[in-house]
């Protein structure tokens, strides 16, 4: 680990500007320093992922399944140096680390049994009748394609399993699509471990190195950079509403719009009916407060504002 970009098998430091990860627990400024992505690493990040789209593109589905098993065995490999780290950058206990670790192998091994069975596609064959009046039906084909290279940002939440090796990479890799992965700034280190288990991986598969590339960044202006890009084709994104809506902003004033497939965050209001909270107002406490510090309080289902009947 030290703080580089990973663009495909090379590595980049060329951004003057770094940033570190900080240590939730202790306050502590861990090491190394990353380095903010530059527009030029970014223009290289793209390009070789859009290199390597003919070859994702053709790919059969049980390639693809070899690829992903590949990426959860070298994930497992470096199970807990992966581990560790993330503990260090945002306090998770090991239960949870645990559970989104395993979580995460899972999303990946699911996703290439998926890509193997191919039914995603939805293929229909709608044949011709060329004697049908008063005019002949042509021959109508459907199924979905892979879109190209899709940027995909990591949640500040799920370390693991929504980041780099997460769902939305899981599922672009399954369809077909090569991926630039950008790491949240709050885990850059966890990020960066698992990106190199991913080109562990893509290379064990006998992937094209553009499969996949990541890219750190703690400023607005590297994730603008990404979606405005001409070589992406689709964005993926885990986070807060602003964000996902700045972002989709961004894509559909493009001159060739994108789609962005974005989940985002919400105050998650609850509503506390009288008869709730007359019957056992202890238990109730006791539920809200579980609700609240569910892992760490990091759950997007944390309730952020809680009406309570006056009196």
């Amino acid at each position: 680990m030290n703080g580089n970009q990973l663009i495909g098998n090379k590595e980049s430091a060329e951004g003057s500007s770094t940033f570190n990860a900080i240590n939730p627990v202790s306050g502590e400024t861990l090491a190394p320093a990353f380095h903010e992505a530059t527009q030029d690493e970014i223009n290289s990040a793209l390009a070789l992922a859009k290199s390597a789209s003919d070859f994702l593109r053709n790919s059969t589905g049980s390639d693809r399944k070899r690829l992903l098993d590949a990426i959860a065995d070298e994930m497992e490999a470096d199970a807990d140096l992966i581990k560790n780290r993330v503990g260090e950058e945002t306090g998770y206990p090991q239960p949870r680390l645990d559970g989104e670790f395993g979580r995460t192998v899972m999303q990946l091994r699911v996703f290439g049994k998926v890509a193997e069975e191919g039914d995603w596609v939805g293929a229909r064959i709608d044949t011709a009748i060329p004697d049908r009046e008063p005019l002949p039906k042509p021959d109508l084909r459907r199924m979905l394609v892979p879109v190209g290279p899709v940027v995909i940002f990591g949640a500040s939440n799920f370390p693991l399993a929504i980041s780099v090796a997460g769902g939305d990479p899981a599922s672009a890799l399954a369809a077909g699509c090569p991926i630039v992965t950008k790491g949240h700034p709050s885990h850059p280190g966890s990020s960066e471990l698992v990106a190199r288990a991913v080109l562990r991986g893509v290379e064990k598969a006998g992937f094209p190195e553009g499969t996949f590339s990541m890219l750190q960044g703690a400023t607005n202006e590297t994730g603008k950079a990404l979606v405005e890009h001409p070589d992406t084709c689709a964005v993926a994104f885990t986070g807060s509403l602003r964000g996902g809506r700045a972002l989709f902003d961004i894509a559909s004033s493009r001159p060739n719009p994108i789609p962005v497939y974005a989940e985002m965050g919400s105050v998650n209001p609850q509503f506390v009916f009288p008869g709730k909270l007359g019957a056992d107002p202890a238990q109730f406490a006791e539920s809200l407060f579980g609700s609240v510090t569910m892992g760490n309080g990091q759950f997007c289902t944390c309730p952020s504002m809680v009406f309570i009947p006056e009196g």
